[in-house]
């Protein structure tokens, strides 16, 4: 099973999404910014080396959040685990998705999301987790 984290990035209400490039597996869909759990990795730690990458902060990394785990049907595993990040230091830059947008909560159910998300997504937009 892959061990994955995501951030859940909070600015005055909204929530930062970012979309998949056409070359990426499961290309174009949306997402929340994070990555793989490296080997020995304690997961606040891949999540913060993560973030950095992708968009260049340096993150304050909160509790988490939810657990998701889901298989896909070609059968691959996956484990997300999501935390909340309300700080952070730095520009925010993208650096590999197809575009980054602050979403309203209640708007998230009109993009495109991977599926592991869905539930999360839902929860997200009726106000279930804030």
């Amino acid at each position: 099973m892959k061990r994955v984290v995501a951030a859940l990035i909070w600015r005055e209400g909204t929530i930062l999404i970012c979309q998949r490039t056409r070359h990426q597996p499961m290309p174009l869909k949306w997402e929340f910014p994070g990555g793989k759990i490296e080997e020995g990795e304690q997961p606040r730690d891949a999540l913060r080396r993560e973030l950095d990458e992708e968009l260049g902060i340096a993150a304050v990394i909160g509790n988490e959040v939810v657990r998701i785990q889901h298989k896909y049907p070609g059968g691959n595993s996956v484990e997300l685990r999501f935390f909340d990040v309300r700080e952070f230091a730095g520009e925010l830059e993208n650096r590999i998705f197809r575009e980054i947008v602050w979403a309203d909560p209640k708007t998230l159910p009109a993009y495109d999301f991977l599926e592991a998300d869905l539930t999360l997504v839902r929860d997200l937009a009726s106000g279930k987790i804030s």
